[in-house]
Formats: structure tokens, C-alpha cells, sequence
């Protein structure tokens, strides 16, 4: 059975489950039913991480263009947001060759029509359209795609084009460039700001920098990185730089949701959307206008986004508690426009929550202090297969079973089933676990008053959720 799957975020799976005629057969889905509004100019933008097996799928990809009677313009190594800008400028469709954060064994498409990201419901006619797609046979001849050099030069200049240009000046800033597609683009937007931005932490070897659930290895590394005092903050991207990660002067990472607060203020928004696990703070310590809630994945917040411009909001922003941004309508700045971009953005969030900071004149730490957002963990059970965690998902919902389960650490109050099961708790806590859509994992979240005990609250429930599903399974 093949591993492919589409989850909150675009198609992922194993690799060898990708390459070759699987990518083929899923690239001419899509451009023979959403793709093929194309555009006037019959063109598909392609762009892709820096994971080995990346650059091959793309360039299948591209020979699936060909035979569908498309031009398939190649932007190369550039982040998912630059492709998904000169798709819209184009007014073509993009299919990005990315696994983002999940380790290199596994790879990923996403697709992308020139308003945006694809919806559930273009997913639902892919997968229709994969059932007429003929399987088996050889690959065709690679057909060459254009070059396109200058796309990700375009959406530097969106933002240094925005912004006043000594926004960051003063700052200090370590970038963890890792093996982030956009590792290099980072240097250059913060030195462009006036920051003095320090790379730290190349790697030729790909390394799966989750922005919302951190690996101990890359904990430590950040906490040391900024031991010595000499920076006032560290930015890093995932694979495909569509999610930021920010740590503080001390070293500590800063929530992702918390990131998207203080960009929404930072850029007056009138209106957010956030899906269910970000944390509950977003209401009281925001000042928005409204704050509508979705379920997990960038489709369920533009579908909120576009909610809320239909209902007369102006300036809308989405973010999600992995720290992707997305700005959902034309914003002020200053003088100048800053056009929407509805889909995941690691750049805006960064910039903003430095500029924050340095016309707070006051470090990071004590920024995010002040706006008394509580704390928040999360950590995930790998290798879980999908009929294991739904299992416990549907165990979560029956009321005496919550009871149960719940008794050593608390009194089940208000449960959310909008995606998973989140449970609110006395003392004002949350715990929350749902299955990834990215990968066979099952996740926990947990919201308390001190890191430590919410910390301590995901641990109790992974070990918890691991020994119901090892019962179930006797």
C-alpha cells in the first residue's frame, strides 16, 4: 500500500513511493482537473527544497506539464511563498516539490492555482482525476522546463519594497540556516533592514526542523548558539521556509502562535483566523475585532479568510500554531501596500516580530511577557498508524472514557472535536491530541499557566495515549 497521502498541508509520503511514475501520475491529476485553468499563457511555475530527492520529482513534474500542453517555467531552489507570489503575477498554476518538515526519506507536492493554494475540495477532484490517469507505463522522454532565475528576487523586493528600511537596525541577528531553502534569501532581507545577520549552522545534510514540535537536538543547538549574549535574536525557516521559528536572546523558542499575535498587531489586523491549536490567549490579549477558529491546516484558514472578507473585514491575517503566516488581504504600510498572500509565509512574521521588538525597545523575551499569552507544549508519538490514533480519538469523545483517562491529571471540562479532541481541564489548562495529516504520527498539545506544566501535561499524554493504543491493539 502505497504511503502517499494528502494531508494538512499538500501531498506527502515516502519517497520511494513518490519518485518516478507516482509523481507523473499525480502531477497530470492535477493539471488535468484543477490545473487546467492555467492561465492565458498555459504555464506551470515549479519550485522545489533542498531535499536530494527534490530536484528528480520536479523535473518529472515538469515532463507532466509537457504532455498536458503546458510550459513549465522552473523557479528552482526558492520557499513555497516566492513560488506561490510568481504564480499569481503569472496567473498560473505552481506545483512545489517540498516534504517541509518531515525527515528526507519522505518528500511531498504541493499544488497551488494562481489565486492560491488548492482547497479540499480540488484535493477530492485530484484524486478523481488520478482514477483515469494510465499507471505502468514507461516514463516519457524528460521534456526541459524554462529557466526562471528571478523569482525569488521578486518576492525579496515585496518585502524590502514595503518596509522602511532601517526597521532593524541595531539588532544582532543569528540565522540558523540549516538546510532551509531559504537560508540565504534570510541573510540578505535582514541585512537589506539593517540588521547584522550572522549565519550559524550550514548544512549540505538535509535536517527536519519542525517549527512546532522541536527536536531535542535542535533545542540544544539553539539554547547554545545563543549562550554567549551576543544576539538579540535567532531565525530559522523549515524545509521549504513557509514556517519561522524565532528564539529569543536567551535561546528560548517562541510559540508559533505567539509570533503570529504580535505579527496580526504589528500589521493593525481587524480580523484573525487560527485554527483550534492555537492557544486561547488570541482572544484576550489580541485587541482584535474578531477571531474566528478552524480546524488544522492553511486550507481551513483561507476558507476562514475568505469568510471574513466576505463579511466586510479589511485587514485579515490567518496564522497557525506552527507559525505560518498568511496574509489574507491588502494591508497598509504605512504609506505603502503590502498585497495579501494567502498562503504560509516564514519572511512577513519574522520581520515583523523583530521590527516589533525594536520599536518596543525592549528584548523578545520581555515583549512576549507582557502580552501574558500563558504557555504552551507539544510533542508528537511518531510511527503511528491512522487506525491506531483514530481509535483513541473516538475513545476521547465517549464522556465516561474521558473521565477516566483523564483522572490523573485533572476534571475534563469543555471538549472542541472540531479537529481531534481538545479537552479543557480545570486550573485552566487544555490538552488536545490529534493525528497528523502530514505524517503517520499522533499528536499532543497542551496550554497551562507555566511551561512546566505544560510540559509536563504532554508528557503524562503521549505515555497515556501510547498505552491505551498498545491495549487496544492486545
Amino acid at each position: 500500500m502505497s504511503s502517499l497521502k494528502f494531508g494538512t498541508s499538500g501531498l506527502r509520503g515516502l519517497v520511494t513511493d513518490l519518485v518516478g511514475q507516482p509523481s507523473l501520475a499525480y502531477a497530470t491529476a492535477f493539471f488535468a482537473s484543477v490545473g487546467k485553468e492555467a492561465g492565458a499563457s498555459r504555464e506551470v511555475v515549479i519550485g522545489r527544497d533542498l531535499r536530494n530527492s527534490s530536484a528528480g520529482i520536479a523535473a518529472t513534474v515538469a515532463t507532466a506539464a509537457a504532455a498536458a500542453g503546458l510550459t513549465a517555467i522552473d523557479c528552482g531552489p526558492l520557499p513555497t511563498p516566492a513560488l506561490a507570489l510568481e504564480a499569481r503575477r503569472r496567473g498560473s498554476c505552481a506545483v512545489m516539490v517540498t516534504g517541509s518538515h518531515i525527515p528526507e526519506d519522505r518528500n511531498g507536492l504541493k499544488f497551488y492555482r494562481a489565486d492560491g493554494e488548492i482547497t479540499k475540495a480540488d484535493e477530492a477532484a485530484i484524486l478523481a482525476a488520478l482514477g483515469e490517469v494510465a499507471t505502468g507505463a514507461p516514463l516519457p522522454l524528460a521534456v526541459p522546463a524554462r529557466q526562471e532565475p528571478d523569482a525569488i528576487a521578486r518576492y525579496r523586493r515585496r518585502y524590502l519594497d514595503a518596509f522602511n528600511a532601517d526597521m532593524l537596525s541595531g539588532q544582532k541577528i543569528a540565522v540558523y540556516q540549516q538546510s532551509s531553502v531559504a537560508r540565504d534569501l534570510l541573510i540578505d532581507v535582514l541585512a537589506g533592514f539593517g540588521a547584522n545577520a550572522v549565519p550559524i549552522g550550514r548544512s549540505e545534510l538535509f535536517v527536519p526542523i519542525d517549527t512546532e514540535a522541536h527536536r531535542p537536538e535542535d533545542v540544544a543547538f539553539i539554547r547554545d548558539s545563543m549562550a554567549s549574549g551576543d544576539f538579540d535574536a535567532l531565525v530559522t525557516t523549515d524545509g521549504d521556509a513557509d514556517r519561522p521559528l524565532i528564539a529569543d536572546g536567551t535561546g528560548r523558542i517562541v510559540r508559533g502562535d505567539v509570533l503570529g499575535l504580535i505579527t496580526a498587531r504589528y500589521l493593525g489586523a481587524d480580523t484573525v483566523v487560527v485554527p483550534v491549536t492555537a492557544g486561547s490567549a488570541i482572544e484576550r490579549a489580541g485587541g482584535f475585532q474578531r477571531v474566528l477558529r478552524t480546524k488544522v491546516g492553511s486550507p481551513f484558514v483561507i476558507a476562514g479568510m475568505e469568510q471574513a472578507a466576505r463579511d466586510g473585514a479589511k485587514v485579515i491575517c490567518g496564522f497557525e500554531a506552527n507559525g505560518g503566516f498568511l496574509l489574507g488581504s491588502d494591508c497598509p504600510v504605512g504609506a505603502k501596500i503590502l498585497q495579501g498572500l494567502p498562503t504560509r509565509d516564514a519572511v512577513l512574521p519574522i520581520l515583523a516580530t523583530l521590527a516589533a521588538v525594536r520599536e518596543a525597545a525592549t528584548p523578545l523575551a520581555d515583549l512576549v511577557v507582557a502580552l501574558d499569552v500563558g504557555e504552551t507544549a507539544s510533542n508528537r508519538l511518531p510511527n503511528v498508524a491512522a487506525e491506531r490514533s483514530s481509535a483513541l480519538l473516538r475513545q476521547l469523545t465517549d464522556e465516561t472514557f474521558r473521565r477516566d483517562f483523564l483522572r490523573p491529571v485533572g476534571v475534563p471540562q469543555a471538549v472542541n472535536e472540531q479537529d481531534g479532541v481538545r479537552i479543557g481541564l480545570d486550573g485552566e489548562r487544555t490538552i488536545h491530541f490529534r493525528a497528523s495529516g502530514n505524517a503517520p504520527e499522533l499528536r499532543c498539545y497542551a496550554e497551562a499557566k507555566s511551561a512546566e506544566a505544560a510540559e509536563d501535561l504532554v508528557r503524562w499524554g503521549l505515555a497515556a495515549a501510547a498505552a491505551v493504543m498498545d491495549r487496544n491493539a492486545e
